[in-house]
């Protein structure tokens, strides 16, 4: 049995509310809608297990150069995502494999862990741009 959790995506909702609304105009029956639910759950994980690339490109601001300007990096990651979590507003990572590049050097380690929060402020706080 495939993995359900895409079903709460843009694509999972919309696909169940087309769904609902074909078997409310009696156009499919319950048990055909949840054979389509169970095919696109199969499908999903399938292609997000064999067609995704592992590939993200950054950009962010590193230094300043001695005119006050920022300078930008640009990153190129490229590993294989082993485990990932969300939980209360926090994204935990953990990749192996990894390989980091730049413009000039190439940076290869076998596991990386990568925590992301919103950088937003929240209620309490400030942040700083």
């Amino acid at each position: 049995m495939a993995y359900q959790l895409y079903r709460n995506t843009t694509i999972g909702n919309t696909l169940q509310e087309s769904l609902d609304e074909l078997i409310q105009s009696q156009q499919i029956t319950p048990q055909l809608a949840l054979q389509v639910l169970l095919q696109f759950d199969k499908a999903i994980n399938n292609a997000l297990a064999t067609r995704v690339r592992n590939r993200l490109n950054f950009k962010f601001p590193l230094l300043r150069d001695e005119y006050g300007s920022t300078v930008l990096l640009t990153m190129t990651f490229q590993g294989h995502l082993r485990t990932y979590r969300f939980c209360d507003n926090v994204w935990t990572f953990v990749l192996n494999d990894m390989e980091f590049r730049d413009v000039a050097d190439i940076i290869k380690v076998d596991k990386v862990k990568i925590v992301a929060c919103d950088g937003k402020a929240s209620a309490g706080g400030t942040r700083d741009d």
